[in-house]
């Protein structure tokens, strides 16, 4: 398939800049591929729209201050490091901007209490670089790192909560799971009320989730590898709904990929950890997921291209232009999506 095949028309005031207040006012376009219906709503609604005995799965990564701005110590040029995954102690794989001076050697500071040395290049034309501080690394990393927003967001974030999902737990992520960021503590309620199950997985997000696909044929896209986890607990929840013939409703695309990496092998989720570079696009076999709560994605990017091997390309497509039309809010701080099975073949 062509990278075209994932594109759409997105004008740039669609792209929400601020979070909605409360979490759960924000608009929620309703699908339905079997019947082909698409339906307007809010997400306050959600539990109109679940039954009791779905398992809801969601993703408590929690999102590190990855973004940290420094100097070099030979120029005193200004340089942006971004965390994307720890290698050991004191390594990490990172970006870095501008990269094209940085080279092996190179030193870095960030003030008194942190710096960085560059040992080694990526695939991907990232570095690693291993740090140097007194004291505890994340201690130091809140005090002198910065939420790492997603370069379309050009506004302050006030509240650095607001970036988080309000059952964000598992330190880790370079960038939210940003379906989670619409719930509410008394939506939650509402939902365990009706008897909605909820079950807890990780995956902490990395470059695998926002690389940018520069491949024409979408194929020959590699996806970087984010490390996962699997409870056992969760596991069994699955096992026992899916015996059931109850519904896995997936929250966000990186849960998605999260239990269809931990089903890969057999086709039944097994719990565990790893790493996966699952890459999901039209004509994949889901294992495990019955329905998604999602956002609005990129156009040409990964994620629409998950959603469309759930919902099926043509009718994903319908739905964005639907969504520009109806002026939704698109990207992290946007709207949200619910499909509510899986689209036709």
């Amino acid at each position: 398939m062509n990278i075209s095949d994932f594109d759409y028309e997105l004008p740039e005031e669609r792209i929400a800049q601020t979070p909605i207040e409360p979490r759960d006012a924000s608009r929620l376009m309703v699908l339905d591929p079997q019947a082909q219906i698409i339906s307007h709503h809010h997400f306050y609604e959600l539990d109109n729209f679940l039954q009791c005995g779905d398992v809801l799965i969601f993703n408590d990564t929690r999102v590190i201050p990855a973004r940290l701005i420094g100097a070099r110590k030979d120029t005193g040029g200004k340089v942006e490091i971004f965390l994307l995954r720890q290698i050991e102690k004191n390594q990490w794989e990172v970006l870095v901007k501008p990269g094209k001076r940085v080279r092996l050697g190179a030193v870095i500071s960030f003030g008194d209490e942190l710096s960085c040395e560059v040992v080694g290049h990526t695939d991907f034309g990232g570095r690693v670089v291993r740090f140097s501080y007194e004291g505890v690394f994340e201690e130091i990393l809140d005090r002198l790192g910065n939420m790492p927003l997603p370069p379309y967001i050009h506004e302050m974030l006030n509240d650095q909560e607001r970036y988080q999902t309000i059952y964000s737990r598992e330190k880790g992520s370079a960038a939210a799971p940003t379906a989670g960021l619409h719930f509410t503590e008394k939506l939650m309620q509402r939902l365990s009320d009706k008897g909605v199950i909820f079950g807890f997985v990780t995956l902490h997000v990395g470059l695998g989730t926002f690389r940018p696909v520069h491949t024409e044929v979408i194929e020959d896209h590699v996806m970087h590898r984010e490390f996962y986890s699997v409870s056992r607990e969760t596991a069994e929840l699955i096992h026992a709904a899916k015996q059931e013939g109850r519904r896995v409703v997936a929250v966000g695309t990186t849960s998605i990929r999260t239990l269809e990496a931990a089903s890969a092998k057999t086709g039944i989720l097994e719990s565990g950890s790893g790493w996966t570079d699952i890459f999901i696009y039209p004509g994949y076999h889901f294992h495990v997921v019955d329905a998604v709560i999602t956002n609005f994605h990129l156009p040409k990017s990964t994620l629409i291209m998950l959603i469309s091997a759930f919902a099926g390309r043509t009718f994903t497509l319908d739905a964005y232009r639907t969504a520009v039309r109806e002026a939704y809010r698109f990207f992290s701080f946007g709207d949200a999506m619910l499909i509510q099975s899986r689209g036709k073949k």
